[in-house]
């Protein structure tokens, strides 16, 4: 056994003790991965402060979710960074609602598509979810990546596409609309 299957095995054994109510195992598991997911949270939130704050509430939601975990489907690490993306996904979002008021269906046709945690994780779904992003038409691929997966605003999008807000919010439905049939039908 290597040394990262000695540390992922770990991981599993400390995220089993944590769905049990091990507070030991949960600041386990912190020690072993925070600087990581700090990483991840601080990359798309670009705030050293709300970051740390992305951050403690990824480890609650670890807390709480921790019995979801399943070490078959995927490794610890991916499961945790997919917490960590989408908790400060979900931030910049809230942050960015605070501005101006999103377009309803681009949050729902991306929450059936990609933000469950499950979804993440599953190796046949991100197959799934990265060929139909690869149907879609160049400009439609990239804002949607951008957006969901690296945490860019509609406006920051827009600015660097040089387009107007609107139309970048319309690229996005557009392609989150062929994403999604595409995914349904995969």
């Amino acid at each position: 056994m290597t040394d990262a299957d000695s540390a992922r095995a770990l991981l599993c054994d400390d995220l089993a003790r944590v769905a049990a109510g091990d507070r030991a195992a949960l600041k386990a598991v912190y020690d072993r991965t925070s600087a990581k997911l700090f990483g991840v949270c601080f990359r798309i939130v670009k705030d050293r402060e709300s970051a740390e704050d992305v951050l403690q509430e990824v480890y609650l939601k670890v807390w709480h979710r921790a019995a979801r975990f399943d070490r078959e489907r995927a490794s610890p690490i991916t499961w945790l960074c997919a917490i960590a993306r989408n908790s400060a996904i979900d931030w910049r979002r809230t942050s960015e609602r605070r501005l101006e008021d999103p377009d309803e269906l681009i949050q729902t046709a991306f929450a059936d598509v990609a933000s469950t945690d499950e979804n993440m994780v599953d190796h046949e779904g991100r197959m799934l979810l990265a060929q139909c992003l690869d149907t879609l038409e160049e400009h439609q691929h990239h804002s949607i990546r951008a957006a969901f997966f690296d945490g860019y605003t509609y406006a920051e999008l827009a600015e660097r596409a040089s387009v107007p807000l609107g139309t970048m919010k319309s690229w996005v439905r557009r392609g989150l609309e062929r994403l999604k049939r595409c995914i349904d039908h995969g």
